[in-house]
């Protein structure tokens, strides 16, 4: 058992006790995993190849795959290389193109849980709807759309692309056609003749917009602010490929490393602009060529540094809105009425559906107002000048919650998966330490989270992100609380190992009895 001076004695508040008799008894898992996205299933595999059987996902959705099984919209596709949009424990030689598209990785996803032993883990239909951390008791008690749930450990794995933003427009309530968004999209709606609205041109957009356009009849895509689009390098991985890379694994292996350090020299040009000028002029020459017309050039032109905003590829976009059945909107929308919709400058169109391409509630994580740690403070409520964390993973005032990917994790040039997984190694060392000291729980130092923040915030300074443009990667206030700001590797290298020193530790008491059936 470690001595006093390394484990601290809590002396704040507990939270109220419970009463026994109002509900169901809870059912305990020593970690309870939110989501089945990447992280979610990475962690639950990680958590299984470490011999570790106790633990839970919590799944509010009927399967697994999280935004890709969310997102069926027409032409969903991956931007990052198939290679390298994978689990590095788990790859996957099946690989049909070298980006993939939307079926193929959720596949690969549903895989990944069978062939690694994760069903009996999986929860489905259980959304959480509250978590709080109990002191005395030293787990998180969790509300869920399938009762009740206790856990040692919290691993808050809801994806950054799980809530669908729709703006707030006047009218759009009393618009008699279909309306939806492009993570939830019907497909029992027949678009064949219809007059569609697509509002926004952001990643999702250029994708639906050329899937879509030749079956509609009339298309007005609504662009508040154009993109830089790179072209899209996209091609079919041969059979001979697939049979090298399955009978040489290690050539896949190769391939990756040579993706992952490739595409690690991109984020020179985020942090230092003025090497942005080449990747400037191939998406203006990509522009041109494929967009003859000077006006709608014009209008597909941005007036910010690329790079500002996400960075995206298509090789099928910009042709799609030189079509006869094709109108490019610059101005803002005013009002919805019952079967049009009306822009600022007075002019009214006719629709019949509107789809919204309009991205997710990424700086403002829905799951913060679930979430209460310590005397019953809402996560919510904590990042509420803005959203931050400890290595992108822990909250001070939340313990044992680990959030994966959390802020400033995010990348603009490289895969996210990489990040996932370096989180994933820090929440297993941290369950090592826990287990071997005999610790029950770890709460960041808020000096700790307050200087790692700093350091941060400093290294984005002067970054093509900060430039001026208005991004989802930025929060209200203009900071931004999304993306890493640097190379992937020092990431990997600082979660490699967990430090107990930058938490506040408290030893172990007595556990529940699993019970997770």
């Amino acid at each position: 058992m470690p001595s006093s001076e390394t484990l601290e004695r809590d002396t704040t508040t507990a939270t109220p006790p419970r009463d026994a008799g109002a509900e169901a008894p809870a059912r305990h898992a020593h970690v309870a995993i939110v989501g089945s996205g990447f992280a979610g299933l990475g962690m639950a595999i990680r958590l299984k190849q470490g011999g570790i059987d106790d633990f839970v996902v919590l799944e509010r959705a009927d399967d697994v795959g999280g935004t890709w099984r969310d997102n069926t919209y027409p032409g969903c596709q991956c931007d990052v290389p198939s290679h390298l949009y994978s689990f590095s424990f788990a790859p996957n030689p099946r690989w049909s193109r070298t980006f993939s598209r939307q079926p193929e990785i959720q596949d690969y996803l549903r895989r990944c849980a069978d062939e690694h032993g994760v069903g009996p883990h999986l929860r489905f239909g259980h959304e959480v709807t509250a978590a709080a951390w109990d002191e005395d008791a030293q787990l998180w008690r969790l509300e869920t759309a399938g009762g009740p749930f206790t856990a040692r450990m919290l691993v808050a794995a809801p994806g950054p692309l799980s809530e669908p933003s729709i703006p707030s427009i006047p009218g759009l309530e009393r618009f008699e056609g279909a309306v939806f968004h492009s993570a939830q999209w019907d497909h029992d709606h027949d678009l064949d003749g219809e007059h569609v609205a697509v509002i926004g041109t952001g990643a999702s957009a250029i994708q639906v917009v050329p899937a879509i356009q030749p079956r509609v009849g009339r298309m007005h895509v609504f662009q508040r602010t154009p993109s830089w689009i790179m072209p899209h390098a996209d091609r079919p991985i041969t059979r001979v490929e697939r049979r090298v890379y399955r009978v040489f694994p290690t050539a896949q292996r190769v391939m990756r490393a040579g993706i992952y350090w490739a595409r690690e020299t991109f984020v020179l040009g985020f942090l230092h602009r003025r090497l942005m000028r080449l990747p400037e002029r191939i998406a203006r020459r990509h522009l041109r060529s494929q967009v003859p017309d000077p006006e709608l050039r014009r209008k597909l032109t941005p007036d910010y540094a690329i790079g500002c905003k996400r960075i995206l590829i298509s090789n099928d976009f910009y042709p799609s809105l030189t079509r006869p059945n094709v109108e490019v909107v610059t101005e803002g929308v005013r009002e919805v009425r019952p079967s049009s919709i009306v822009t600022s400058d007075g002019v009214e169109r006719e629709v019949d559906t509107i789809i919204f391409g309009t991205g997710f509630h990424v700086t403002d994580m829905p799951i913060a107002h679930r979430v209460r740690g310590r005397n019953g403070r809402l996560l919510a409520d904590a990042w509420r000048d803005a959203m931050e964390a400890h290595l992108g993973s822990t909250v001070a005032g939340f313990p044992n919650l680990f959030i994966v990917p959390g802020p400033n994790t995010g990348l603009g040039h490289n895969s996210m998966v990489f990040m996932i997984e370096s989180q994933i190694a820090y929440v297993l060392d941290c369950l090592r330490v826990m287990g071997e000291r005999g610790i029950g729980a770890v709460d960041v130092r808020p000096e700790v989270q307050a200087a790692s923040n700093r350091e941060l915030q400093r290294n984005m300074q002067g970054t093509v992100w900060l430039s001026g443009c208005a991004s989802w990667y930025l929060d209200a206030s203009g900071r931004n609380t999304t993306l890493w700001p640097g190379f992937t590797y020092p990431f990997r290298r600082r979660t490699r190992r967990f430090d107990p020193a930058e938490y506040r530790l408290r030893p172990a008491v007595a556990a529940p009895v699993a019970t997770t059936s």
